[in-house]
């Protein structure tokens, strides 16, 4: 298994920005790896999966790379205000980068999207708005209703003054529902989380529209030991397993 660090200058961001990356024991061979961009919560950063959790440990015999970006606070969005354009450098930038880097699987079926909190929201946001790209997205914890948190705190730099319903999950639900392409989605949420309450209501809403959705929830709060848990049991339902026995 290999942990790298990786760094590089980018356009749409204008800064120096880095990558975690964490590759197989050993790769199938001739076949392109599957990935999973792993996405970190507010106040978070490249670091934070590999430091809080035992994610290393649970791919190092899968035939998956796994790419956890640095997002600062951005809420995984073009900010309203500075240069920090987020998704677009994840889309146009950090995605092309890594494919061609670490000798990733360009398939939809072998792309996935997975985060905690703020990471929640980020990667359902972004497997709603290019499903296409992604097979599946997974949320823990996640700020699933945004609109309210933007109502009860100050993120005006983030989303300006009024909210795009590009950024609103239960709209981009709503759309996506529509087409043929869906991604498949998870999501977990502790029933002590301060978050709960947003989480069922989303369970709520898009359980309504067709998706194949998977929804759990246990004990827990908003804490790294839990995520940690829900990080291991996500490549089951991914449907990637172990090339040999750990």
């Amino acid at each position: 298994m290999a942990t790298l660090q990786v760094g590089f200058k980018s356009e749409q961001l204008q800064k120096e920005t880095g990558i975690k990356v964490i590759l197989p024991e050993k790769r199938a061979e001739n076949k392109p790896l599957s990935v999973l961009y792993l996405l970190h919560g507010f106040s978070g950063n490249e670091y934070s999966w590999c430091n809080q959790t035992s994610i290393q440990r649970y791919v190092q015999y899968k035939n998956i790379a796994v790419i956890m970006p640095d997002a600062f606070n951005s809420f995984y969005t073009d900010m309203a205000c500075g240069v920090y354009n987020f998704r677009s450098y994840f889309i146009n930038e950090l995605m092309p980068f890594a494919a061609e880097s670490f000798n990733l699987s360009k398939s939809r079926e072998d792309s996935f999207i997975a985060g905690l909190s703020m990471g929640g929201y980020g990667a359902f946001k972004i497997a709603l708005l290019y499903p296409e790209r992604f097979s599946a997205a997974a949320s823990f914890s996640g700020c699933m209703d945004i609109s309210r948190l933007v109502k009860e705190s100050d993120f005006s730099a983030v989303f300006g003054n009024t909210l795009l319903n590009e950024e609103d999950l239960f709209y981009l639900a709503k759309t996506v529902a529509q087409s043929e392409v869906k991604p498949r989605l998870f999501q977990w949420c502790g029933t002590g989380d301060f978050l709960y309450n947003d989480n069922i209501k989303f369970k709520n809403h898009v359980e309504k529209l067709g998706f194949d959705y998977t929804y759990r929830q246990s004990q827990g709060t908003h804490e790294w030991k839990y995520w940690d848990e829900q990080v291991r049991k996500l490549f089951a339902w991914l449907g990637i397993h172990n090339n040999r026995k750990e």
